[in-house]
């Protein structure tokens, strides 16, 4: 199959609004590549939350004019770090700006913890893809938004949590000059195995 062409790609703050589609969005990504919890089942728990708000997400929007991915494209952003733990809003709707975009995709990037001395990080706890725009890049696009906007904040260094069986993703972030600094070896139990949580980070500055 021919790769997905997605339309004027663009990364935003999240907002309130956003609720429902990234609820929808995040149930249509969960998968056991990635999640650290089971398939979320209705009734639905809201997608933000008092630790969970709109103002630390940034979102894809972007409209598919032609073709779908290949399997190995979609299978490069089906899912990412074990900071994406599932959280589902209600409601099935994600047309969300004019002329048909659509939320492609979302990344949480927050403080890794409340003290001033670590206060030079931002951590990046999830990472989603539309189905519908899986190979066009918008995981990359994504994360280099984060960095971005880390920068901006004033932090000087980025990490995550990536499932050491979560191949795709770890090549993605690699790609992008995260290093492995850790591996909490047998760190979660999942579907009958033991699988590791990989530490990755990487510097903000030049």
């Amino acid at each position: 199959m021919s790769a997905t062409v997605l339309r004027s790609v663009s990364v935003r703050p999240a907002r309130p609004a956003d609720e429902e589609a990234l609820g929808e969005l995040d149930r249509s990504t969960w998968s056991t590549l990635h999640a650290v919890v089971p398939r979320p089942q209705p009734p639905y728990e809201p997608f933000f939350d008092e630790r969970h708000r709109p103002g630390d997400f940034l979102v894809a929007e972007a409209e598919a004019i032609t073709g779908t991915g290949t399997e190995s494209e979609a299978e490069s952003e089906a899912g990412f770090g074990t900071g994406a733990i599932t959280r589902s809003g209600s409601g099935s709707g994600a047309v969300t700006g004019s002329g048909g975009a659509r939320i492609a995709g979302y990344i949480r990037l927050v403080l890794p913890t409340p003290l001033a001395s670590n206060a030079h990080v931002r951590q990046i706890q999830g990472l989603a893809v539309a189905p519908w725009a899986r190979g066009a890049g918008v995981g990359r696009t994504l994360l280099r938004a984060a960095c971005a906007e880390a920068r901006r904040q004033g932090a000087n260094r980025i990490t995550l949590r990536v499932l050491g069986h979560n191949t795709p993703a770890r090549a993605l972030y690699a790609s992008e000059g995260f290093a492995v600094e850790g591996v909490l070896s047998g760190e979660f139990f999942l579907h009958g195995r033991y699988v590791d949580d990989v530490l990755m980070g990487r510097s903000l500055t030049p």
